[in-house]
């Protein structure tokens, strides 16, 4: 999330909380042994209860420092049965509970129009729009005891006296006397008068006849074992500098991003902000669409659209805060009453001051149904396939993470200072949406590392899937901005990949929105800055800064996939390395949409080197296609070579070598393994196809050979049964597979590493030539060539076959 402290869309940011320090040694980096520590296998858990509710929970048998806060754990498991209980005794349960939008905001009920809405400090309410001519003396409304307030009006003629995309809005009286208007909360759309500068958005009730009404036509994809997730913000991601459209982005983006072989898109700005610049998470009305860019049956198009492609939909869902803005948003609800009456706490409690946002009291019966009833709403209407939960360290903690440095000590998350009413909220929201959706994803952006919050909520967690891992990409830009490359330190960069806890899942990344927004740079930025606008044609040889920025480029994403996480994200434009940052128009730009675009064209044209970054991205993920190593609980983090400049680890089947020294080639370098047998290249970052030099054999075998004493690791050679040799030439990354030694039938494949192509994709040889010089076979020794739509449509990308390999 991009925090920022005013309206005027300053580019400043402000401080986040430190991340945590290992709780326990990280996979891979232990002292006594390079083995990481598996994740381990899945146990199917029912929760044990006793009288008062809980018992021993599981989560005890994952961790033994947990039972030193039983206490915690207790009250928090009892308050969160209780509040389930209680909506199960007065409302039927969290299914039903969460169908809040069905009985809030504006709906038809058999033949009226009904409208309810929870205000229970206002003395007097109308209901005011297009339909009565904005005079509400002739649709006042009632309260009920529970300060819902409605109003029932019959069609006439058989039509709705509210008609579909007509304006409304909410009148009540103050205490103090005074009306006001506001958007009602559970509107499904808002616009503004866009001819008129800070013009106020107006509520529009929607609902299309049936003719107009997008009907869904493809089912959901069924989850992928490790989510490969592109993030992507759809009004910035048009070619030209204007703010783009759902339709536009499912015809034009949504085949990039099939193409790039990622299995899920995490669409951000969503939910209604008033706020263009960067206050996309100072959501203003959230149950309605966003429409600058479109109307919510475009949204339900481009989802679908997704869905068509076998690509899952995950929405950045902001319950953490909401906006201050008191005309547009549900700020304005607040007039002055006390918290039980309002959908925030009042005074200090109910203010982020970083933020200048309104938090939300998670312990009051309406606000549970709100947000609740907000996620059923998005998941039910328009098919989204789970979550990313932004700023749910600010949720977590009544401190909200706010100059707070987390050294990994358990008593930083389990005391006075947690908020456990907005903890048990998140507990009720994850057990709703795996219940109504079995598949559904759901990710949390938490800084702190609390503990158990991706496991099951039946165990005693809060029931996330994954967290972030936050903490790689401040490692990476601390070492391109401050560190000469020999200065990487090879541990330190292995521990940060692997420090996280083991019994639960992270997402990783190396650069996300936030290193893209104004105020900071992507990482192909960071590597080459000016020269991508002088050096990227491939018509003239590399600079030496481009040379090392396109291999660096490769090699960081590279590696933060393969040994970061159990799943892997990245924002749009940041495959193919985009030059530039992304803006809204705001005051210190000139409210100019210069920036507000992606320059996709740039990996289309054939004498750039973008294709290469963006071919060794497809690569990347087509690997995990083939080999699924994102969701193997193998890690071993077998070599760490501080002088060399080598990491070398297993990750499922898969071994991987990454030479980071700037310079020094290492040929008959000696690789651990697990397994013996016959090793070959799957994958290559110096291929030419990725804008390489091409100096690795693609084709040749590697036999391992034992090492030390079988079943005495500490007499093996780096704690591994057997290695083998390669060549690792600098700033190269090499995956490497082992070969099947039993074929029952050849097939004619080759391998990611020289790519084969097929009719109109990237044109790449898939065979072997020979070099002019030597003679020899090589490989990817013709360079990738893009034209017309080429890039859409991807490279075709065929593995290593080991039936060919024993031809």
């Amino acid at each position: 999330m991009l925090c920022l402290t005013a309206p005027s869309c300053s580019p400043s940011l402000p401080p986040r909380p430190s991340r945590p320090a290992a709780d326990r040694p990280g996979p891979g980096i232990s002292a006594k042994s390079k083995f990481s520590v598996p994740v381990s296998a899945p146990r199917d858990y029912t929760m044990a209860t006793a009288e008062d509710g809980v018992g021993d929970l599981p989560i005890y048998d994952l961790d033994p420092k947990f039972a030193g806060f039983k206490e915690h754990f207790s009250y928090r498991m009892k308050k969160y049965l209780d509040q389930k209980h209680s909506i199960e005794k007065h409302e039927g349960g969290l299914e039903e509970f969460s169908k809040g939008y069905l009985k809030f905001g504006i709906n038809t009920e058999n033949d009226a129009t009904v409208y309810r809405e929870w205000a229970p400090a206002a003395m007097d309410a109308q209901l005011i729009g297009d339909f009565n001519n904005w005079n509400g003396s002739g649709h006042r409304m009632t309260k009920d005891n529970y300060g819902v307030w409605s109003i029932r009006i019959s069609h006439v003629n058989g039509k709705p006296a509210i008609p579909h995309n007509s304006k409304v809005k909410f009148r009540f009286h103050r205490g103090d006397g005074l009306w006001v208007d506001r958007v009602p909360a559970w509107i499904r759309y808002a616009t503004f008068d866009a001819s008129k500068f800070g013009a106020p958005y107006d509520g529009v009730h929607w609902d299309p006849p049936s003719g107009e009404r997008y009907v869904f036509k493809h089912p959901r994809p069924r989850k992928p074992d490790a989510p490969r997730i592109y993030e992507a913000h759809v009004g910035m991601s048009g070619e030209r500098p204007e703010v783009s459209t759902y339709r536009e982005f499912a015809d034009n983006v949504l085949p990039r991003i099939k193409a790039n072989n990622y299995n899920t898109v995490q669409l951000m700005a969503i939910m209604e902000h008033s706020i263009l610049c960067f206050f996309w998470y100072h959501v203003t009305n959230f149950f309605a669409v966003s429409s600058r860019s479109g109307t919510p049956e475009d949204l339900k198009y481009l989802v679908d659209k997704a869905h068509s492609l076998g690509l899952r939909v995950l929405m950045d869902v902001v319950h953490s805060h909401a906006s201050s803005n008191m005309t547009d948003g549900l700020n304005g609800y607040d007039v002055g009453q006390n918290t039980q009456e309002s959908y925030f706490h009042t005074g200090e409690r109910g203010y982020h001051k970083l933020w200048d946002s309104r938090l939300f009291n998670y312990a009051n019966w309406e606000v549970l149904r709100y947000l609740l009833s907000n996620l059923r709403y998005w998941m039910d209407e328009f098919m989204f396939d789970g979550f990313r939960f932004d700023g749910v360290t600010s949720m977590l903690y009544n401190h909200h993470g706010i100059n707070m440095s987390f050294a990994g000590n358990y008593k930083e998350y389990f005391g006075l200072d947690t908020d456990v009413d907005a903890v048990v909220y998140m507990m009720l929201a994850n057990h709703l949406m795996h219940k109504i959706l079995p598949e559904a994803t759901v990710v949390a952006e938490d800084v702190s590392g609390m503990p158990v919050l991706c496991r099951s909520v039946d165990e005693g967690g809060v029931g996330f899937d994954y967290r972030l891992a936050m903490a790689i990409p401040d490692r990476w830009i601390d070492y391109l901005k401050n560190k000469d490359d020999l200065e990487w330190s090879m541990s330190a960069i292995a521990h940060t990949l692997t420090n996280r806890r083991y019994t639960e899942k992270c997402i990783a990344y190396a650069e996300s929105h936030d290193q893209s927004i104004v105020g900071d740079k992507t990482m192909a930025f960071l590597l080459m800055d000016k020269e991508m606008y002088t050096g990227m044609s491939d018509l003239q040889p590399a600079s030496p800064t481009i040379d090392r920025g396109i291999a660096l480029q490769k090699m960081i994403h590279f590696i933060t996939m393969a040994l970061g996480g159990d799943g892997y994200l990245n924002f749009m434009g940041n495959e193919f390395g985009h030059p530039e940052w992304i803006d809204f128009p705001r005051e210190g730009n000139n409210w100019s949409y210069d920036k507000c675009r992606r320059q996709w064209s740039l990996s289309d044209i054939d004498h750039l080197r973008y294709k290469y970054m963006n071919a060794f991205d497809q690569a990347m993920n087509a690997l995990d296609d083939k080999f699924s190593f994102l969701s193997s609980s193998k890690q071993i983090v077998s070599d760490m070579n501080e002088e060399k400049k080598i990491i070398v680890f297993e990750r499922g089947d898969l071994v991987f070598v990454f030479n980071f020294h700037p310079s020094k080639t290492y040929d008959g370098y000696k690789v651990g393994c697990d397994l013996p047998g016959k090793y070959k290249v799957a994958l290559d970052s110096d291929a030419l196809m990725f804008g390489g030099h091409g100096r690795v054999a693609q084709y040749n075998d590697h036999f391992t050979s034992p090492e030390g004493v079988p079943g005495v690791p500490e007499t093996n050679f780096n704690n591994r049964p057997n290695s083998f040799k390669v060549l690792s030439p600098p700033r190269t990354c090499v995956a490497y597979y082992r070969v099947e030694e039993k074929a029952e039938k050849p097939k004619d494949e080759g391998a990611a590493s020289w790519g084969k192509a097929a009719p109109g994709y990237i044109d790449v040889e898939a065979t072997r030539v020979k070099d002019a010089a030597d003679g020899e076979a090589t490989s990817g020794s013709k360079k990738a060539s893009t034209g017309g739509d080429s890039s859409k449509k991807g490279i075709n990308f065929v593995f290593g076959s080991p039936d060919k390999d024993n031809k």
